[in-house]
Parts: structure tokens; sequence; C-alpha cells
């Protein structure tokens, strides 16, 4: 009988106390994402296409504060800032890193092999040795690549159509970033076939696009084709007041630049892309392996037009782009 009161007791004891217990443990894992960039930190205000990646961890059901800690990181322009602050990242254990940019997604691949990468900003990835193969990446890191190294002819191609009479288009890049050699190859080959001729214009430094646009004007550049870098996104505005000072039209990358008084843009959606790397985020912290994620290419892409600078320039927009047009700004 006392045997038997001794187990009534404990039954009860672990009865009551079973509550407590589950009470105490953690209510959820807390996930931590690293988010690697080589521009500077934006504003609040003018967060752009970044601000989409929280967002759409939100919708899968990651909330700041609750279930998800996002560890920014941005290198202010400085490229040899990146290895640091990748290897900061991996200090931190965090459980994936989003890397942004050719440079950022190299600074990640070098400070780890094993914490999974989501890449995005990279328009090679194959031939940077970052995934041995799109379909089947194989390492820790995937994500997406985008077109920019082959859209820069059809970006020339809206330049002519736009600005009756161009005969010469300076293309901006930046000598620090590996694409740029293969974008102006891509361009000058297009030009052979139109009226068009090319001018190079390179830039590393915030003081060297200021000269960047001197050279321009010395050299009767009609228009400007600024390819895609992280300065010069950084840089979006200051490139705008010039190409508007020395009455140059432009098409860049991302509607950010058009939205700050550029002329026109053509390429992804930076929000959209950034709300794609959440899915690859979301995949691999519920179990999937990065090297078994494909590598997704863009599919859409939008054009973007400035009307209102447009009418300053004294260009008339032709139907073939006005149908075409995601969005024409008035």
């Amino acid at each position: 009988m006392n045997k038997r009161r001794k187990l009534l007791l404990a039954l009860g004891a672990a009865a009551l106390g079973s509550p407590l217990t589950a009470h105490a443990q953690p209510q959820g894992k807390v996930w931590r994402v690293g988010f690697l960039s080589v521009v500077a930190r934006p504003n609040s205000d003018e967060f752009g296409g970044f601000g989409a990646f929280p967002q759409g961890m939100r919708e899968l059901g990651y909330i700041e504060g609750k279930n998800l800690i996002i560890e920014w990181r941005f290198a202010d322009g400085k490229h040899d800032r990146l290895p640091g602050l990748a290897a900061e990242l991996v200090h931190l254990k965090v459980d994936v890193i989003v890397a942004t940019g050719t440079q950022s997604i190299s600074a990640a691949q070098k400070a780890t092999s094993t914490v999974p990468v989501v890449m995005t900003g990279v328009g090679d990835p194959v031939g940077f040795g970052f995934v041995k193969s799109l379909a089947r990446p194989g390492g820790n890191i995937t994500g997406l690549s985008n077109l920019n190294v082959d859209l820069g002819p059809k970006r020339l191609e809206m330049l002519l159509a736009m600005v009756p009479k161009l005969s010469r288009v300076a293309v901006l890049v930046n000598p620090a970033n590996p694409n740029h050699t293969t974008v102006l190859k891509t361009i000058q080959a297009a030009a052979q076939k139109s009226r068009a001729r090319i001018l190079p214009v390179e830039a590393r430094t915030p003081q060297e696009i200021e000269d960047a646009f001197s050279i321009m004007t010395r050299n009767r550049a009609g228009a400007v084709i600024v390819s895609a870098d992280a300065l010069f996104s950084q840089q979006r505005r200051r490139i705008t007041e010039l190409a508007a000072k020395n009455r140059l039209p432009t098409i860049s990358v991302n509607r950010e630049s058009v939205e700050a008084g550029g002329l026109m843009s053509y390429g992804e959606s930076r929000a959209e892309i950034f709300r794609r790397v959440s899915t690859y985020v979301d995949k691999i912290l519920k179990g999937a392996k990065p090297g078994d994620l494909p590598v997704e290419q863009p599919t859409k892409f939008e054009l973007i037009i400035n009307g209102k600078t447009a009418k300053t320039l004294g260009l008339k927009i032709p139907n073939s782009l006005l149908v075409s047009a995601d969005k024409v700004i008035e």
C-alpha cells in the first residue's frame, strides 16, 4: 500500500510539473542570418531592394526580434573590409549568410566552407568558382545569378531608340569590378552593328566619377550606360546630378536610379531579387542543402522611364519604349 501511494504521489507530481517544464523550454529556434554587402548601409528612407529581404522573411513566418536576427554588415564601398566582415559573421555562428555582389560572395566563400551562403548579384557564378553548375551547385553556396553582362546590348539598343542621331555612347565601368571587362566587350560588339561608337570611361572612387563625366563631355558623348556596380549604386544621386548638369541621357540597372532622376533603367527588380533570396534562406533553415538547390536566373525584367527627365532633355519617348515600359515616372 505504501508503494502504491508513493507511485500515485510521484505520478501526480509529474503531471503538475510537466506544464512548468514545457513552459521553461525555448518556444522556438531563433535563427541568425548574416547579410553581407560592399555598399554603405542605406538610410532608413531609401533601404531600396534590401528591405524586401526582411519583408520576404516576414511573409514566410520569420519575425525579427522573435524568431529571427539579421546581422547586417556593410563595407561602405571598401572591398578590403569584406574578408573581416565575412569572418565576423562566421564567428557569430550565423545559420546562413546572404552575400550580394561578386566581391562579397568571394569573401564569404573564403571565410567558410560549411555555413550556407545564398548569393545574388553575380553574373557568372560558375566562372567565378562559386558553384560547380547552376543545376547542381554542389557546395555550400547557391542563390541567384544575374544577366547584367548579357543586358548591355539591350540597354544600348534602348538608348539608340530614345536619342535620335546618337553617335557616341559612354560606358561607365569600374575596373575593380570583375564583371565589367565582359560587360564592355558585349556592348562594343553590339555597337559594331549600329551607328554608335563606344567610349569606355573608368571610375573606382566618387572623385573618379566626377572626373569620368568631364572625360565624357570632352569627348562629346551623347549618352551614358551606367554599369551595374556597388559604387555606382551608392553614388546614383551624384551620377544623376552630373548627368543632368551635362545634359546626358542615362540608362542604368535598377529603378532607384530613375527615381533619383536618371532617364531609364532596364534590369531585374531589386525588391523581387531579395524576396526570392528569402525563399532560399527559408528552404535552407528548413533543412535543404545549398548544394542541392539549383541557382536561379532571372526571367522577368523591368523598364522604367523618367518622363520628366526626358522632357527636360528635350527627348520624346518613342512608342516602341512606351509600350514596353513597366512604369513611366511623371
